[in-house]
């Protein structure tokens, strides 16, 4: 007899674990996306680049897209950052939410529009 109620009330529930288990294989994919994406390392400017690129940058107040010369413990680059410059100085660059980049890390950057997608 139980077994019977338990069939009943089974099928007058709604089917919500099929709904929260695609949720959850949908972002266990796009974070498998994310942990296997490739960034291609750009050429390697030099600091005067670097710096009249940025500064230009800060001025026109257009948006650069930054690679760093930071890697992941597979030696893979990380993803760019776009983003505005809001300031500088000698040694560092100050984006979104006033944090700061010092220049030595940056690898490559270049205007948001002009790069190749």
């Amino acid at each position: 007899m139980s077994s019977y109620n338990f069939l009943k009330d089974s099928k007058r529930s709604p089917h919500w674990q099929g709904f929260y288990l695609s949720d959850h294989t949908a972002a266990l994919n796009q974070q498998n996306q994310q942990l296997n994406a490739v960034y291609v390392p750009r050429p390697q400017q030099s600091l005067a680049v670097i710096t009249e690129v940025l500064a230009d940058a800060y001025q026109r107040q257009q948006p650069v897209t930054i690679q760093l010369k930071t890697v992941d413990q597979n030696n893979r680059h990380l993803p760019d950052i776009t983003t505005l410059i809001h300031g500088y100085n000698a040694n560092d660059i100050v984006i979104d939410a006033d944090r700061f980049i010092p220049l030595q890390e940056i690898r490559n950057v270049a205007f948001k529009n002009t790069e190749k997608l």
